[in-house]
Parts: C-alpha cells; sequence; structure tokens
C-alpha cells in the first residue's frame, strides 16, 4: 500500500472514531436541523465590532465625567457582604425560605427515587431550568431575591433555632482563602452540567453532598463568612444582582434610576472573586466550544495525528479507548483552566492600558477596579447560549409538578399539559443572540469608560485608558459570535 492511501485510510479511520464519539443526544444549543445564516458570518462580525466601536465613540465624546453618589448609596469599595442571623425574616421570607427548602428537598427525593428519565423526571428541570436559570434571570432582573428562596439558608436558621450558637461557626475564616470555596463549587457545578452523568440521580447526590458540606461550612466558620465566600449561588446571584435595573445599589429588590451604573462602585478586593468573574465568561464560553466540529476536530484529528499517535499507535480504532478517557481528561483540564487563560489575557489588555496612561497604580489593582465591566458581559453570553432552554423547558415544570417521580401521577390535573415540543425558530434565536452579545458589550464599555473617568479623572486619560479596552470587548465580541455560528458536532 501506498504511503498516500495508507495516510488517507488511517484519516478515514480517526474521522470514524470520532462520529462514534459524537453520536450522542444533541447539546442544549442546538435543535436537531441546520440553519444557514442568511448572509456570511463575516459580515455580523464586521457589524458587531462596528456597533461596538461607534458606541465607543459616542461615550467619549458624551460621558463628561462620574456623576455624583447616591445619597444614601454604599461607599466606594463595597463588596459582597453575607447575611448576620436571625435575619428577622416576615411572613413572605418564612415562605418562601419554606418553598426553597421543600424544592431541594423534593429534588433529591425525585433523583434518587424518581424515573431515571431527564425529562420525566421533576428534579432536573426544576434545578437545571427553573434554579438556575430562572431564579438567576430574576435576579439579574430585580435584585437578590435569591436570598429569600435559599434553602440552605433556611436550612440554617432552622437549626440555629434549635441549636443557639451554630451559625457563629467555631473558627475564624481564613481571609487568604477569599471567594476560592465558591469558585471550586462554581466549577463541579460546570464540570457536572457538562461533563458528568447527566441522570437525576448524580444531580440528587451532587446536591445532597452541596448540602452537607453547606451545613458543614456553616458549623465551621459561620453563616455569615460562609454565605460570603463560601456558598456558590449566593456570590453568583450576588453578582448578577449587582446590575438589576429593578433593583437598589445594594442589589436588593429596590429601584434604581441608574441600572447597572452601582456595578462601578463595586470593589473587586481579592484575586479569587476576580477568578469567579472570569470563570462567569469562561464557562459559558466553553459551553458553546466543547461540541462544535472545531474543537473535536482539534482533539481526534489534529491532536492525535501528531501527539498521541506516537504512543498510541496508528490504528485509532484500537487507540479509541484510550483516546476516550483522554478525552475526557482534556475536556476538564480545559474548562478547569480556562479563568486562568481569561485572566492572562484581561490582565495583558489590563497592562497595556496602565502603560497608555502611565498609571501608578499596579495591574492586578487595575484589573480588580474594572471588573465590574465584565459582568454585563458574562449575562450576555449566558442568556445568548441558554435562553431558549427557558422558552422550551420552563413550562414542563407544570406537568412535573403532577407527577415529579414519573410514576404516572397527575396530582395537580396537569400532568397533561404543555405536552407539545415548543421548538423555537432558528433565525430568530441567532439574531436575538447576536443581539444580546452586541447589548451586552456596549454596556461593558459603558461601565468601563465610567469606571475610567473615576479612577484617571480626566476625559482625555479615560478615553485613551479604554482603547486597550476596547479593542479586548471586540475580541469578545468576534469569539463570542464565531462560537456561536460553529456547528455543533453532536447529532
Amino acid at each position: 500500500m501506498s504511503r498516500r492511501h495508507g495516510l488517507a485510510g488511517w484519516r478515514t479511520g480517526v474521522v470514524a472514531s470520532a462520529v462514534l464519539l459524537v453520536a450522542q443526544p444533541a447539546c442544549a444549543h442546538s435543535f436537531g436541523q441546520v440553519y444557514r445564516l442568511p448572509v456570511p458570518v463575516w459580515l455580523y462580525l464586521y457589524g458587531a465590532c462596528a456597533a461596538l466601536a461607534l458606541s465607543f465613540v459616542v461615550m467619549v465624546f458624551c460621558l463628561t465625567g462620574e456623576p455624583a453618589r447616591t445619597p444614601g448609596g454604599p461607599a466606594p469599595g463595597l463588596e459582597l457582604s453575607g447575611p448576620r442571623l436571625p435575619l428577622g425574616r416576615g411572613v413572605i421570607g418564612l415562605c418562601a425560605g419554606a418553598v426553597g427548602v421543600a424544592m431541594l428537598v423534593l429534588c433529591i427525593a425525585s433523583g434518587l427515587f424518581g424515573v431515571p428519565g431527564a425529562y420525566a423526571n421533576f428534579s432536573m428541570t426544576a434545578f437545571w431550568i427553573v434554579f438556575l436559570l430562572g431564579i438567576g434571570y430574576a435576579v439579574a432582573l430585580v435584585g437578590d431575591i435569591y436570598r429569600l428562596f435559599n434553602p440552605w439558608l433556611a436550612l440554617v436558621e432552622l437549626i440555629e433555632r434549635i441549636w443557639p450558637g451554630f451559625a457563629r461557626g467555631r473558627y475564624t475564616y481564613p481571609s487568604a482563602l477569599g471567594y476560592t470555596p465558591a469558585l471550586a463549587f462554581y466549577m463541579a457545578l460546570v464540570w457536572l452540567e457538562l461533563m458528568g452523568a447527566g441522570t437525576p440521580f448524580s444531580l440528587a447526590i451532587a446536591l445532597a453532598l452541596y448540602s452537607a458540606l453547606n451545613l458543614a461550612g456553616v458549623g465551621l466558620i459561620g453563616a455569615r463568612d460562609w454565605f460570603r465566600y463560601g456558598e456558590l449561588f449566593s456570590v453568583l446571584f450576588g453578582l448578577l444582582a449587582r446590575m438589576a435595573p429593578l433593583a437598589g445599589p445594594d442589589g436588593r429588590p429596590g429601584w434604581s434610576h441608574a441600572p447597572w451604573l452601582a456595578l462601578r462602585r463595586v470593589r473587586i478586593e481579592r484575586v479569587s472573586l476576580l477568578l469567579f468573574v472570569m470563570f462567569m465568561l469562561s464557562s459559558t464560553a466553553f459551553d458553546g466550544l466543547h461540541e462544535t466540529v472545531v474543537w473535536r476536530r482539534l482533539f481526534w484529528v489534529d491532536m492525535y495525528a501528531n501527539v498521541f499517535s506516537l504512543w498510541l499507535g496508528s490504528n485509532p480504532i484500537a487507540a479509541f479507548p484510550a483516546l476516550l478517557r483522554l478525552y475526557q481528561h482534556w475536556q476538564t483540564l480545559c474548562l478547569l483552566a480556562s479563568p486562568f487563560v481569561y485572566l492572562g489575557v484581561y490582565l495583558l489588555f489590563v497592562a497595556c492600558m496602565r502603560v497608555a496612561v502611565a498609571s501608578r497604580l499596579s495591574v492586578m489593582s487595575l484589573a480588580c477596579r474594572f471588573a465590574p465591566a465584565l459582568l454585563p458581559i458574562a449575562l450576555a453570553y449566558h442568556v445568548s447560549h441558554y435562553y431558549t432552554l427557558l422558552q422550551t423547558q420552563l413550562l414542563k415544570i407544570v406537568p412535573l409538578a403532577s407527577d415529579p417521580f414519573g410514576f404516572g401521577w397527575d396530582l395537580f390535573a396537569t400532568a397533561d399539559w404543555f405536552a407539545r415540543a415548543n421548538v423555537p425558530d432558528p433565525s430568530t434565536v441567532w439574531h436575538v443572540q447576536v443581539a444580546v452579545i452586541v447589548l451586552g458589550h456596549i454596556a461593558g464599555v459603558y461601565l468601563s469608560h465610567r469606571i475610567a473617568l473615576a479612577v484617571f479623572k480626566t476625559r482625555v486619560r479615560a478615553a485613551i485608558s479604554q482603547l486597550p479596552m476596547l479593542v479586548l470587548m471586540l475580541a469578545f465580541t468576534v469569539a463570542g459570535l464565531w462560537i456561536l455560528a460553529q456547528p455543533i458536532a453532536a447529532g
């Protein structure tokens, strides 16, 4: 056999192995049909970048200075805070806490004892759709309502009533750890979503383990520090609440006359919280990228041909089991490394900003000061990737509530409701995604310029400082839209 024919057969075998791997259920971002863009993707990229650049020019000439602090608003240096027990809940707060605990118990029970099918079991829709997406987006709109429904905080309150002093903890929280526990839980959550078993049982085990760790954390360091630094959803939703247009400056439900502007006074004073923000960006980007044809080909064709074949052999069929194990480790490694990669890129552009204006502040100080401007971008990424799940799956909780275990019950006579599949139009989905990403980056440019006016004092220095940040925002825009435009490798 000639070398040419041997190489062709080898590549065919590699592609066959990749096809074996990707023959799995379609990921959340695809709808089982091919959608061709009405114009080439590069036109969308040019248009998005032009809109972003134009918005930057408008802000340079129109924004004149940092607005005065709202009377009664938080002082500079505001950071996330933990609860002080007792909370003094009213009737609404007690009912909300009871609902949160009941939902947690039902999710664990239905996952452990219900049917294994993800769509027939209450736990999967209740946690991933209603809680993580529904409550998350509600928090980003109206403020930190999660604090009312937080089941783990409600459990701590109940234990405190039975065991006074439990919520005070026994030890002082080591300040050097910062938000590392919450970041570790965040990484575990995304890993479970993207690479875990994806079954109601595995979710129930994860929720039970997370509940036990929360109670142990409170018992060790106290409720205030644990819910400030350790409890994942308090940190995640607390950050989202800072940009809520229907919330006050502290993120609690209220009214803000200047939506998103409260973020300009939030100081990300710890590197661990900065990494948390980076992971909000990188995890969503990784989710969009990791099942695309480009990503799969990188490992199964390019890396195998140039690296793994040297010790696994040139027969891809024989090497497939080992490659599959390596691929799982590769995916995990890339996910866990993603916030550090984003942080390195971000620090590079912040260093350029520091040089451009000859600032005396350190690169890390400037990076922490401007990091809140990335939160609208993180929210835009999240909405653009996952809003269709709310459209297609949120109402499914109504029939699932009548039959949470999948046993054929009809407790509330709603088991047959919303049986028809609601598949969104791909054209509408794509253009909404484009609009959301562009608007999120425009909001980021606006906030970054506001922060620059406060940090560098003059309009000229602020404008110069934002040129590197504009380039970074353009790069984020191009990367986000490019990922969304890639074909998915799942069937």
